[in-house]
């Protein structure tokens, strides 16, 4: 380094994403013009409930494309198993595409098969519950949904496709965890800043200014039009405030979390997989929940807290750790969850205070008291 480099200039700043976002009502019919320029032969792993309802009008609209084609159902799971079925899968089919159409697990698992081949990738996400589609990570599970570990991928998908009809057809919980995935994109890149952590680009680089600003206007935007976005799904409606929060789920959401990078609200997340009764909650939904243990980790103000409790609240987010049907969960239970959080590697260490498994422990029963008070108050 040369006497005239300070030590951001030694470090550098580094940006990645998707090569294309494409989103619009009806757009799923018009896939065929996304992938004819990756390849020509196509291997499509699809979730079973969009195969079920939407599979012979995926492959209808693909007819006549030139592609060759060849469909395969996901079997739920982001696995080592599923993973490397489909992987042998693609390799069969020699394909040059690999497309993933549905939830989070299904984007990540083509990603990495896709990865595997050398092939491109394609992402159409059904729901906007996670900020998976976008990114160049993919984060893997046991067979019975116990968090396991993320991989860094060499490369971001060439394209992602989101037919924002589509999306407003499925259940509204599926858009709710997205905001509530999206709802850390800000805290945690703010955590990264002042820790000084690297993002998740090229081996790590310290988050450039255009992220930042990606997650600060994720925060904006969630706060602005997500009760307004619920309100609407609930009615099968699609508004402006839709396909905003749609956009923010999505992209804003992925981008910002990629090259601002994640702490201890994903870190916690990946904990409370511990307890199986956190199963049957969606990936947002989880960490949602870390976002308020985030704030009272890093001694953030009670007006903070109390401010984006409410926002969960209205809009179906857990809170406490009852709405996570943890009625009956023991100190010896949030302790296993404060010790699987701060494993080694973990991204709860991401934070700029002291950590400890006793300080992330007594940081979730301290919020899980806070909000507990604070809505039972609110009770006529």
């Amino acid at each position: 380094m040369s006497a005239s480099q300070g030590w951001h200039a030694a470090s550098g700043r580094a940006f990645g994403g998707p090569l294309k976002y494409i989103q619009r009502a009806g757009e799923i019919d018009r896939l065929a013009d996304h992938l004819k320029p990756l390849g020509k032969t196509a291997f499509l792993l699809v979730d079973g409930l969009v195969l079920e309802k939407l599979g012979k009008a995926i492959f209808a609209s693909l007819e006549g494309s030139g592609l060759a084609l060849t469909i395969e159902k996901f079997n739920g799971e982001c696995c080592r198993e599923e993973i490397d079925r489909v992987t042998d899968l693609v390799t069969k089919a020699k394909a040059d595409v690999v497309v993933g159409i549905g939830g989070g697990k299904t984007a990540d698992t083509a990603k990495l098969a896709a990865i595997a081949n050398q092939a491109r990738i394609a992402i159409v996400p059904t729901i906007a519950s996670t900020d998976a589609p976008t990114s160049a990570i993919a984060v893997t599970y046991t067979p019975q949904g116990l968090f396991k570990e993320s991989f860094m991928l060499p490369r971001n998908p060439d394209v992602v496709v989101v037919d924002s009809a589509l999306i407003t057809k499925a259940p509204v919980r599926f858009l709710v965890a997205g905001i509530g995935d999206a709802l850390s994109t800000w805290f945690e890149a703010r955590s990264n800043l002042e820790s000084r952590s690297n993002n998740f680009i090229a081996g790590g680089y310290p988050a450039p200014i255009a992220g930042v600003a990606i997650a600060k206007v994720c925060h904006e935007t969630l706060m602005r039009d997500a009760l307004a976005a619920k309100i609407a799904v609930e009615k099968g409606a699609l508004t402006p405030a839709v396909e905003n929060i749609i956009e923010a789920n999505t992209l804003l959401s992925g981008l910002g979390f990629e090259n601002c990078a994640v702490s201890a609200a994903h870190g916690i997340h990946d904990a409370l997989t511990v307890l199986p009764e956190t199963h049957s909650f969606f990936h947002g939904e989880k960490v949602a929940f870390g976002v308020l243990c985030l704030l009272m980790l890093e001694g953030r103000p009670l007006a903070e807290i109390e401010e984006t409790a409410r926002f969960c609240k209205t809009l179906g987010l857990p809170c406490t750790l009852a709405d996570l049907k943890l009625t009956k969960v023991t100190a010896d239970d949030i302790e296993r969850v404060a010790k699987a959080a701060l494993k080694e590697g973990s991204i709860t260490w991401r934070v700029a205070v002291p950590l400890s498994v006793e300080i992330v422990r007594d940081a979730i029963i301290a919020l899980d008291a806070f909000t507990s008070a604070l809505f039972r108050e609110a009770k006529p």
